[in-house]
């Protein structure tokens, strides 16, 4: 495809927590016309958030309440999105865990809850929308990794987060060669510290001062970091980038 479609749908998914990442790409995507296609577990909080965007920003949006981890759910809330909104052309793999117990001291089934929703979960909403790009023709995939996942850890969630998300950089890579064939392109990007609910509640100054140590532009990131970047990644102007993890870390790791 020679233009990138003005009628256009993105899903994202985890967008319902009021200071996360997922919430602020969606409204980052809506001022940018973009249709969405919402996907949360919190099935009310996402609908309310579909709504209020539709509303504000007089694009089609629907939000609906799904596991990621439950393949089958997944597969028939893109089945009734794909009929109520334009094309898919992006896709932003938001949602996810956190694990913060050390390894040795794991409760029984952590390890399963955590690859379930960070990786499992990716993977079953990727495939099934990625089936839908192909038919469109052209396709942007953004997941959510971890500067955790190339650091070992050393943020708030250590060993399981970390393999999921490190799994997420093998997944992109694997699928941008997969699907380049197709014109989509399949990226990552890797945060730092973000000052989300996912660090383990809203961040007291003492803990940004602590973490912003280790940040060469001296402060925790915000959501609108992440979601700017996203933005990017599945817009028309990034057709020659794939493959790729883009750290978004204020210069945290260097590789």
């Amino acid at each position: 495809m020679d233009t990138f479609p003005t009628e256009r749908t993105a899903i994202v998914t985890g967008a319902a927590s009021h200071r996360g990442i997922g919430r602020a790409t969606a409204q980052r995507l809506a001022r940018e016309g973009w249709s969405l296609g919402l996907l949360d577990i919190e099935g009310e909080e996402v609908a309310a958030l579909a709504a209020a965007l539709a509303a504000e920003h007089g694009v089609a949006a629907v939000g609906m309440g799904v596991d990621v981890a439950d393949e089958q759910a997944v597969r028939s809330a893109v089945d009734d999105l794909e009929k109520d909104l334009p094309p898919i052309v992006g896709l932003a793999n938001i949602a996810g865990v956190s694990s913060p117990d050390p390894y040795l001291d794991l409760p029984d089934g952590e390890w399963g809850r955590v690859m379930r929703v960070n990786l499992d979960g990716v993977h079953h909403v990727t495939r099934r929308v990625a089936q839908a790009m192909v038919r469109t023709g052209v396709g942007r995939i953004v997941s959510l990794s971890s500067v955790s996942a190339q650091r070992g850890g050393g943020t708030y969630s250590k060993t399981p987060y970390s393999v999921a998300k490190a799994g997420l950089i093998g997944l992109t890579r694997a699928l941008a060669r997969e699907l380049g064939p197709y014109g989509i392109t399949v990226n990552a990007i890797a945060p730092g510290p973000i000052d989300t609910d996912i660090m383990g509640g809203t961040l007291t100054e003492e803990r940004k001062a602590a973490m912003a140590a280790d940040v060469l532009v001296g402060r925790v990131g915000t959501v609108d970091d992440i979601a700017s970047a996203i933005n990017f990644l599945l817009g028309a102007e990034s057709s020659y980038i794939t493959g790729q993890t883009l750290n978004v870390d204020g210069g945290m790791y260097m590789h």
